[in-house]
């Protein structure tokens, strides 16, 4: 029952993040794939281990694709735009 609960808050997490993460994006004026890769990543590690979790699939190629998922997401922050003072 709980479980139950804690996968449909899941889903509408899910479900509302992504929207946000767009508008914040065009709010701050940020463009290009190399920018978003770092959020894109970072959502579908969430994804895959709750996929792996749900089918009962918790062997090394979930975890190597959480690892890639993650380098990969460590390495594209660097194009991210450093935010200016507004001192």
């Amino acid at each position: 029952m709980i479980l139950t609960g804690l996968y449909i808050i899941l889903t509408v997490a899910f479900i509302f993040l992504i929207p946000v993460v767009i508008k914040k994006r065009k709010k701050a004026g940020v463009t290009g794939i190399k920018t978003a890769l770092p959020s894109i990543c970072f959502l579908l590690i969430a994804l895959i281990n709750i996929l792996a979790y749900w089918f009962n699939f918790m062997g090394l190629l979930s975890w190597s694709i959480s690892f890639i998922l993650l380098i990969l997401g460590a390495y594209f922050t660097k194009y991210m735009p450093v935010p200016e003072d507004e001192d």
